[in-house]
């Protein structure tokens, strides 16, 4: 008998504490547990995950390792060894709230034009961020979702479900690992290794749409982004927003192909000069590293 429900941690080189905390809150969970299942891919961790698993780890916990580095190609292992029809995506920084699962199914029951949904996910700060990072908050997969509400227009997905805590049909998986087999650039558009690059989860999301799905976000599901110190720092915000830019612009002329970058009239460039001056210079340098990703992103492609 298959499982209803799957889910799939993708994990790199996890922080101890943190994914202790993962795995406690998944075994808590108010789903009976022969009603899914639970897989943890390791994605090339040094040393090897299977030697400092916690000893407290769920009983029917099962793990593979995936040699090949990046987030994209975990989730990809994880499509291809679980068998739900329900795969939830799960961080080795993510605390699911106790009924996660529970509301997934409920949710797939009573939305079938749904492909793709996710939820409320909330910060625990290791230590007070700086005022400075609250603008760019979002780049750190945060989200209030107060109200539900759902889409079928790939073209603004600006409300997609985020990667953690990612709710997929499986069908819908299924349809964006054929897509990422016809066209290989696409697994580059998420982490690996040092890249912070950060939009394979809403390619995935918007998979649901090019099959004739929606995508939504429920506020019944909820989860808790563990966040270290060493993520609130300037550098790592240079390289995040780099690699959000860089990402992002890719996935827009792979799933809206254009010949050229995206058009700016002058005006609209003196006003972006003109506003960059009068910023302050830490968010003048947040901006200077949106402007390298896309630049990135256009030599990439080769525009």
């Amino acid at each position: 008998m298959h499982p209803s429900l799957s889910v799939v941690v993708c994990t790199h080189n996890p922080r101890g504490d943190y994914f202790a905390r993962t795995l406690a809150a998944l075994e808590a969970q108010t789903l009976p547990h022969d009603l899914w299942e639970m897989l943890v891919v390791d994605n090339v961790s040094t040393p090897s995950l299977a030697d400092r698993l916690p000893t407290s780890r769920p009983e029917h916990l099962r793990m593979v390792v995936e040699e090949n580095l990046g987030l994209t190609q975990a989730r990809l292992r994880g499509i291809a060894e679980t068998r739900g029809e329900m795969i939830v995506f799960v961080d080795d920084d993510n605390v699911l709230a106790p009924d996660y699962l529970e509301q997934t199914l409920a949710i797939a029951a009573a939305f079938p034009l749904l492909g793709a949904w996710g939820g409320t996910i909330a910060p625990e700060f290791e230590i007070e961020p700086p005022q400075w990072m609250l603008v760019y908050r979002c780049c750190l997969a945060l989200r209030q979702v107060t109200k539900d509400e759902w889409s079928c227009y790939k073209e603004t997905p600006e409300r997609a479900p985020y990667g953690a805590g990612l709710c997929v049909r499986r069908v819908v998986a299924k349809a964006y690992r054929h897509a990422l087999a016809q066209n290989p650039t696409r697994t580059a558009l998420d982490r690996k290794g040092i890249s912070l690059a950060s939009a394979g989860d809403t390619d995935l999301a918007l998979t649901a749409c090019d099959i004739g799905l929606g995508y939504g976000l429920f506020a019944r599901l909820s989860i808790t982004h563990l966040i270290p110190k060493e993520r609130l720092t300037l550098p790592y915000f240079e390289r995040l927003l780099r690699g959000v830019s860089a990402s992002g612009t890719i996935l827009r002329h792979i799933r809206h192909p254009i010949t050229g970058r995206d058009p700016q009239s002058r005006l609209e460039e003196m006003l972006k000069r003109y506003r960059r001056w009068r910023m302050a210079p830490t968010q003048r340098r947040l901006e200077q590293a949106m402007d390298l990703g896309r630049e990135d992103a256009y030599r990439a492609l080769g525009i």
